[in-house]
């Protein structure tokens, strides 16, 4: 695809049929080690600090120049400039967890031609804070919850387009972000906040409703399965016996018998029907009360939803195990991420390490008490006209088996966008995929590996709009089409084989709708901007 020029080149030609654009290559135009050198003062609001450049895999196809820096007063960032020719498209990745450090990789995009062949400049940042990923780093550090919240992707898009400016002599000629969960928060929150940044966005499985997220979907997770006593009611030996029964029940909802529902909100199951005295082979009445309540998600005592309609989809119980344990006595994921955001995050200016689960009330005035930070912390703004209008394009995707965060808050902010901007604006700038079987970022029992970032990059430099997606898995290749169109066999050959399937769009839209407590965190207008004052977060 690349041919290599001289520095100074600025040749640029763009594929008209569709595809990538055919963007010329270019050379660095100083030493890697000088780079340590550069005055990058006023780049960004506060000072910036190259610590290393090396070239890295020298002796490979694609050496780069490695770049650590600190974007004062605690961002820490990493970069990769290619060495021997830069197609000139940047990508910045984004980071998991409650982050803490910076590594760059490349969520769904791996075979993405200028990830594969080395010819695309890369960043990422940790967010302004090291390590302690159990959120104890967020303690009376307002400046880090704000890098955190929105400002370390931004300041680190500035610094990166500016070192690629002074690297080759000329700017990025494209810029785009991939994430997957909060790395998929990140990407709306770049979208929202900063719609300039990035041309293209790629966002998978986003955690833009992180607080409710990770405060009362986590903690429901635990307490919802807890008894009198404090001890578990269901035990990770049962996940297989109730994936079964899903399976017997909704397998073939969609023409084909293959082991994944391609929407689990058209299964209705009953885990009552798995009520027998037969405790080896059957479920307790408790048990099958558990397995009702974390599908359908938290509650108050009076049936208000304190998080979307479905927590967990049907279909998704192999890995349940997130927050179902093997013996009594251990501690889930769940509990873990709960209890760093409710003891460090989850109320402004209040840190409390002896917090326990048991502390949060499922009560709506709890509710309204805990989301306060929402209006810095999540992204879920549904008002995207100026990314749109700055020619932004944007792709989410979530797997309909994710563990973590369900799709159904990103079916919820996806509702939000059509109803603020409208359908066909939505569908002029962004396309959601929904992948059947899949789990968190990946893994799962259905085709989970794709590329998504050419699709990005193809609708940003020739305006070839996304349609089929294909996913794979060891034998097995399937479409996947926005939504909310879905997969179907058309009924010659093989069933492993996505060539073997068209795009349907179902004639009943689903009932599962978005009436719950926390509705109106998906609106414009709520999102603040903070600052530190005497040592405290003041955000308005």
């Amino acid at each position: 695809m690349t041919t290599l020029l001289l520095p100074g080149d600025a040749s640029l030609a763009i594929n008209r049929g569709g595809g990538l654009a055919n963007l010329k290559s270019v050379l660095p135009v100083m030493d890697c080690a000088a780079v340590t050198q550069l005055d990058l003062t006023g780049v960004t609001d506060k000072p910036v600090t190259i610590t290393s450049a090396t070239v890295t895999n020298a002796n490979a196809p694609a050496p780069y120049c490695a770049v650590t820096g600190t974007i004062a007063p605690a961002d820490t960032f990493v970069m990769r400039m290619p060495i021997n020719g830069w197609t000139q498209r940047y990508l910045q990745t984004g980071c998991g967890g409650l982050c803490g450090s910076s590594n760059i990789g490349y969520t769904q995009a791996a075979t993405c031609e200028p990830v594969a062949d080395g010819t695309i400049a890369s960043a990422t940042t940790d967010m302004g804070h090291q390590g302690l990923n159990d959120g104890s780093w967020a303690a009376n550090n307002p400046q880090a919850l704000i890098d955190f919240a929105y400002r370390g992707v931004h300041v680190t898009s500035q610094v990166a387009k500016a070192l690629l400016k002074r690297f080759y002599g000329r700017s990025a000629a494209y810029s785009y972000f991939d994430g997957c969960s909060d790395g998929g928060r990140e990407a709306l929150m770049e979208a929202q906040r900063y719609p300039d940044d990035f041309d293209g966005i790629a966002a998978g499985a986003p955690a833009g409703n992180i607080v409710v997220q990770n405060t009362f979907h986590h903690a429901w997770n635990v307490l919802a399965n807890k008894d009198a006593n404090g001890d578990y009611i269901l035990l990770a030996d049962k996940l297989p016996l109730i994936h079964a029964a899903v399976l017997r029940k909704c397998d073939g909802l969609d023409g084909l018998v293959d082991g994944v529902l391609d929407d689990p909100r058209n299964c209705h199951f009953n885990p009552g029907t798995l009520v027998c005295p037969d405790t080896a082979n059957c479920l307790t009445s408790a048990q099958a009360a558990v397995v009702r309540r974390l599908h359908d998600g938290a509650t108050d005592a009076r049936g208000n939803r304190l998080e979307q309609e479905i927590s967990h989809e049907w279909g998704s119980e192999l890995d349940w195990t997130l927050f179902v344990p093997a013996s009594q006595g251990a501690v889930t994921f769940s509990e873990n991420i709960a209890l760093s955001f409710l003891r460090y995050l989850a109320y402004r200016n209040v840190a409390n390490p002896a917090y326990q689960l048991t502390d949060l009330q499922f009560t709506i005035a709890s509710f309204r008490e805990t989301v306060l930070t929402s209006d810095y912390l999540s992204a879920t703004d549904p008002d995207l006209t100026r990314f749109r209008r700055s020619g932004g394009k944007l792709v989410l995707w979530h797997g309909w088996s994710d563990q973590h965060i369900s799709p159904q808050a990103t079916l919820n902010y996806w509702d939000a966008m059509q109803k603020t901007m409208g359908k066909r604006t939505v569908d002029s700038f962004a396309k959601l995929y929904l992948l059947p079987g899949m789990a968190h970022c990946g893994g799962g029992l259905g085709p989970n590996t794709f590329d998504v970032l050419t699709p990005v990059m193809s609708w940003v430099e020739s305006g070839t709009t996304p349609s089929r997606i294909v996913a794979s898995m060891t034998g097995r290749t399937r479409p996947v089409f926005p939504y909310p169109q879905v997969a179907r066999y058309d009924g010659t050959g093989s069933t492993d084989d996505q060539a073997n399937f068209v795009a349907v769009t179902p004639r009943r839209e689903s009932s599962v709708g978005y009436d719950w407590v926390g509705a109106a965190l998906y609106t414009h207008g709520y999102q603040k901007t903070c600052r530190v004052v005497n040592g405290k977060l003041v955000c308005g």
